[in-house]
């Protein structure tokens, strides 16, 4: 197996007296896909957001390539080498997109503030080619793109920084069924050809069974179950987890083939 690039280690977070995460542990190893899956309330999207640095955990850590993520950032180099170790895709990529800025200015100012001094034409270039743009899209503000091309933006975006871990929360939720196959199939391309990690964070079992390696099923805040994802799917042991399975609203559903045939990383 490969090493680690990622950790979470009994991370606990509370609200109000209620554990919105519970004693959640995970690893991801480098180029790894791994899916944290339940329903609204979970916890899914707050572990997510612990892993990426947007909330604290009141327990447990993070670890980034074997070195803690928490803690204090001391100036700028250091903000933006733990920005280069996590980025994140969020569902609605209109909402993280400056709407003033064109598809190029996006990604030119991100590689001006990590990678300032270069010439950054084809790299912008590149970027666009990787999530299957091309240079067409450069001029156009984020009003004037689909929404899978907004989300192949935002893709690209973080992809710039040259991050270790991607961490897609909700990532194609918002999306035609048609759509999310496209993107589906980009970052599982993405990931064949690069030794990116991704930590998938989804309702959507389906999402799950097509682009993960691994799964853990949240319920309340903890872990209810753990495994491969085409063994998790296939044959749950949480009464939890089935009812998930059971309440998939997709005809034809099979968990079993679309784990089996349709994996496209």
């Amino acid at each position: 197996m490969s090493e680690p690039v990622l950790e979470a280690v009994n991370l606990t977070r509370a609200f109000g007296g209620v554990r919105a995460v519970d004693g959640v542990s995970f690893t991801l190893p480098r180029g790894g896909s791994l899916g944290i899956v339940g329903e609204s309330g979970s916890g899914k999207t707050t572990t997510a957001r612990i892993v990426v640095g947007l909330e604290h955990a009141d327990a447990g850590q993070v670890l980034a390539g074997g070195r803690p993520r928490a803690g204090r950032v001391r100036g700028r180099a250091d903000r933006l080498a733990r920005a280069r170790e996590v980025q994140m895709v969020f569902q609605d990529p209109y909402l993280s997109l400056d709407p003033r800025l064109s598809v190029e200015a996006v990604l030119r100012e991100t590689l001006r503030l990590h990678f300032p001094g270069t010439d950054h034409t084809r790299r912008v270039r590149r970027l666009l080619d990787q999530v299957g743009l091309g240079t067409r899209v450069a001029d156009a503000l984020p009003r004037r793109l689909s929404g899978g091309q907004r989300q192949r933006v935002a893709i690209a975006r973080a992809l710039a920084v040259e991050p270790a871990v991607l961490v897609l929360d909700e990532a194609v939720a918002a999306l035609d069924v048609s759509v999310q196959a496209q993107i589906l199939n980009l970052l599982g391309e993405i990931r064949a050809h690069t030794s990116i990690g991704y930590l998938f964070i989804t309702h959507d079992l389906a999402v799950v069974g097509c682009v993960t390696d691994d799964v853990i099923v949240m319920r309340r805040g903890r872990v209810v179950e753990a495994g491969p994802t085409a063994e998790v799917l296939d044959a749950p042991r949480d009464p939890y987890t089935r009812l998930l399975l059971d309440s998939v609203p997709r005809p034809g559903w099979d968990p079993g083939r679309i784990a089996a045939e349709h994996r496209t990383v």
